[in-house]
């Protein structure tokens, strides 16, 4: 015991600076283990987060739509996100001479899984593709001019659905006979517009 207290009593400067040494060493080597995992856990799992962006951008940024009628290549197109119709119409080779497009919204935005339809002249829009094609005909009138019957002139009358040349001769001639329309509801004195006729079109019309 005598010697190791001597020893103890001569080297104990030397011990603890030892320990401190040896201390420290274990706890440089301890973090550089650690932010080494870190650093390799964070490699591992960034290509993970940025394939799920990239592939949510890729389904969410085209839209799948089906052609139909009077064009040129009908068919199943993908497009752009925010496209419009008449874009797929142009990727469809665009719409055949006896195409009816007055019933053809161009400007509408496509949605995706959706049928445009395109009409032949004369044609009405088939009732299974009525309720979810892009046409005038499909029954949306969101998007069509509205036109006054005090002082539209006869193209301005033609451009309503269900309205041709023969009825827009009446609508003029009944203007000048009795002068100008008080309601759009006054349309049933013209012959050959019925109350069902003027209901389906009265979303257009003003006086």
């Amino acid at each position: 015991m005598e010697r190791i207290k001597e020893l103890w009593m001569n080297y104990r400067s030397q011990l603890i600076g030892g320990a401190i040494v040896v201390l420290l060493f274990l706890f440089f080597v301890s973090r550089s283990v650690t932010s080494r995992e870190a650093s390799t856990d964070q490699k591992f799992t960034t290509p993970a987060s940025t394939s799920s962006i990239s592939t949510s951008s890729l389904h969410t940024g085209r839209v799948c739509v089906d052609v139909k009628g009077a064009v040129k290549r009908p068919g199943v197109y993908r497009l752009a996100g925010g496209a419009r119709v008449d874009e797929a119409l142009r990727a469809a080779g665009g719409p055949l001479p006896t195409a009816d497009m007055r019933q053809v919204n161009l400007a509408k935005e496509l949605a995706d899984q959706q049928a445009i339809y395109v009409p032949t002249q004369g044609e009405k829009v088939p009732a299974e593709l009525a309720a979810e094609s892009s046409t005038a005909a499909s029954g949306s009138n969101d998007n069509k001019p509205i036109v006054n019957l005090n002082s539209a002139s006869k193209e301005q009358l033609c451009q309503i659905s269900g309205i041709g040349d023969k009825k827009a001769d009446l609508i003029l001639e009944y203007r000048q006979q009795h002068g100008q329309f008080k309601s759009v509801d006054e349309l049933n004195q013209v012959s050959g517009f019925g109350e069902k006729t003027v209901a389906k079109i009265k979303d257009q019309l003003s006086v």
